[in-house]
C-alpha cells in the first residue's frame, strides 16, 4: 500500500518547516510570496492533499463550490459569476470565489485542502495543470468558457469558432476585404478558437489577414486601445477592426474616436461576448451574443452531477448569435493615407 504524502514530506522538499507548510497552504499571514510559491510547487509535485477537515465526517460534503475567476475588472466575469452563484444556490451550494494565480501550483494548493466539493474554473489556459491536479485529488472540476488541449478534461463553452465565422461572414457580405485582428493571448482557447473561426471564414472567401494587421494582446480596454492606434496608423487602413472580445472592441472604439475617425463610416469595429455595456446607446457595438444564463445552467448541471457521483456525457457547447448594431457598415473604397 502506497504511503500517504504528508506535510512533512512537503516541508522536506521545499526546505522549510512543517509549520511553515501549514501556514502557507492555509494562506495565513507572515509567509512571503516566494515561500508560499515554493511550498505550493512542492505540494503539487508530491500530489499532496491535506486532510479534509472541512468536510462533514459522515457525508464528506462541504456544501461549497470553488469558482476560480479572473480579475473582476473585466465586466464579463461579474456577469458570469452571478448566474453561476444563483444556479449553485438553487442546488444548495455556497459559492466561494478563488482568485486566479499566475502559478497553477498556488491555485491547486488553495483548492486541495478539502474545503470544497467541486471546482468551476473560468481561467484555464490551454496547457493548465489545474484540471489534472483536481482529478488526481479526487475533486470534480468543470472548465467554463475555457478549454485545455486535453479533450478528456470536461468543459462548458460557447461555440466560439462558429460565432466568429458568422460575424466575419456578415462583414464579407457587406463587401469588406481588409480586416485587422485584435486578439487575446494565444494560450487561451477563447482567443484561439475565435481567431480560427475568423480565419476559416476569410479563407473560404479567398481573403486573409497579413501579420502586420494582427495584434495579440491581453484582454483589456487599454490593450485594445493601444493595438487599435497602431493598426489605424498603418498607411493603408483596414476597413474592419475585428476584436475577439467586447472589452478589446470598446478600447478600439475609443482609439478611433481619439483619431477623429467615424465608426462605422471610416472603419467598422466589432466585438464578441455581448457584455451589458456593449448594448448601451453610446456604444451600440456589433458583436456576438453569448448566453451566460445558459452557460451557467449547463456548467452547474455538469458539476453537480459529478459531485453526486453521476456520469457526464462529455463536454457541452452553447450556441451563440450575431447581434448587428451600429458599429459596422458596408465597405467603402480602400482608404490610402
Amino acid at each position: 500500500m502506497t504511503r500517504r504524502v504528508t506535510s512533512f514530506d512537503v516541508a522536506r522538499l521545499a526546505g522549510v518547516s512543517q509549520s511553515t507548510v501549514s501556514r502557507a497552504l492555509r494562506n495565513l499571514p507572515n509567509i512571503t510570496p516566494a515561500t508560499r510559491a515554493k511550498v505550493a510547487r512542492a505540494a503539487t509535485e508530491l500530489r499532496y492533499v491535506p486532510l479534509q477537515s472541512g468536510r462533514s465526517l459522515s457525508t464528506r460534503i462541504t456544501g461549497r463550490i470553488a469558482v476560480v475567476s479572473e480579475a473582476l475588472t473585466n465586466p464579463f466575469y461579474p456577469q458570469l459569476l452571478e448566474p453561476l452563484r444563483q444556479r449553485l444556490a438553487d442546488q444548495g451550494y455556497q459559492t466561494v470565489l478563488i482568485g486566479d494565480h499566475e502559478d497553477d501550483a498556488l491555485t491547486v494548493a488553495a483548492l486541495s485542502d478539502g474545503s470544497y466539493d467541486g471546482v468551476i474554473d473560468t481561467t484555464a489556459s490551454r496547457t493548465s495543470r489545474l484540471p489534472r491536479a483536481m482529478a488526481e485529488a479526487g475533486l470534480p472540476c468543470v472548465l467554463v468558457n475555457r478549454m485545455t488541449d486535453d479533450p478528456d478534461e470536461l468543459s462548458c463553452t460557447f461555440d466560439d469558432e462558429a460565432g466568429a465565422a458568422r460575424l466575419a461572414g456578415l462583414l464579407i457580405e457587406l463587401g469588406h476585404t481588409d480586416f485587422a485582428l485584435i486578439a487575446g493571448p494565444e494560450q487561451y482557447s477563447t482567443s484561439a478558437r475565435r481567431e480560427r473561426g475568423l480565419r476559416t471564414a476569410l479563407d473560404e472567401a479567398g481573403l486573409w489577414i497579413p501579420d502586420r494587421r494582427t495584434k495579440h494582446v491581453e484582454f483589456g480596454a487599454d490593450s485594445g486601445h493601444r493595438a487599435a492606434l497602431e493598426l489605424l496608423a498603418q498607411p493603408q487602413r483596414a476597413s474592419v477592426l475585428f476584436c475577439l472580445n467586447d472589452v478589446l472592441a470598446l478600447g478600439a472604439l475609443n482609439a478611433a474616436t481619439s483619431l477623429e475617425l467615424d465608426v462605422p463610416g471610416d472603419v467598422s469595429v466589432v466585438g464578441f461576448d455581448d457584455i451589458a455595456i456593449a448594448g448601451w446607446d453610446r456604444f451600440a457595438l456589433t458583436t456576438v451574443r453569448c448566453d451566460l444564463e445558459a452557460l451557467a445552467a449547463e456548467a452547474v448541471d455538469m458539476l453537480t452531477r459529478l459531485v453526486r457521483g453521476l456520469t457526464v456525457d462529455g463536454s457541452r457547447t452553447i450556441e451563440v448569435e450575431v447581434v448587428a448594431r451600429q458599429t459596422h457598415a458596408a465597405a467603402k473604397a480602400a482608404v490610402v493615407r
